[in-house]
């Protein structure tokens, strides 16, 4: 069985509204489409199962927010923790870390030498995943284990989109790639 994505659309995007941006940053347009459905579809094209954490008041940071897909994919045999604001991800970048976690605690992309998402993390971290709480996501769980990093050739694993200079900057990676899907 292959581990489950969850993707992370509860964040207010708070730094995208200080720069600028007039709408969420996930409903940000990238080429025509919602930043987070450019994110959506490679996790679709992926074949992985996925779910998708939304907005809530009861999950005030990332760590809850992970913790909630944890809980809420009790049958997963892993989980890749894919933010919703890395639209230039690639399928295929899923899949190999989905397949190198296997016999792993837990694995990060790495691509020209910078850590990027999603991290995959063992079923036997779940029950750590589901007691984090607040901003700091699972950073800690990497500390206290240690992770297999994964070198990819995919810079869509570093390319989140945080203000509409970065929404600039993927919109012309986009067209570099010779497609605006």
């Amino acid at each position: 069985m292959l581990p489950t994505v969850i993707i992370l659309a509860a964040g207010r995007g708070e730094r995208f509204a200080a720069s600028g941006g007039s709408v969420h940053k996930l409903q940000a347009l990238l080429a025509g489409k919602p930043v987070l459905q450019h994110t959506l579809d490679a996790v679709q094209a992926s074949g992985l199962p996925h779910h998708v954490v939304q907005a809530d008041a009861s999950r005030p940071g990332m760590g809850d927010s992970i913790a909630a897909g944890v809980r809420a994919t009790p049958e997963a045999t892993g989980w890749l923790v894919l933010p919703g604001d890395l639209p230039l991800i690639q399928a295929n970048t899923l899949r190999q870390i989905a397949l190198a976690l296997a016999g792993q605690r837990a694995v990060v992309p790495v691509c020209k030498g910078q850590r990027g998402h999603p991290v995959a993390f063992a079923a036997e971290l779940g029950p750590a995943l589901q007691k984090l709480k607040g901003n700091q996501g699972a950073a800690q769980l990497l500390l206290a284990g240690t992770a297999t990093e994964l070198i990819v050739n995919d810079t869509g694993c570093t390319t989140d989109i945080d203000t509409l200079q970065d929404l600039q900057m993927a919109e012309l990676l986009l067209r570099a790639r010779g497609t605006d899907a």
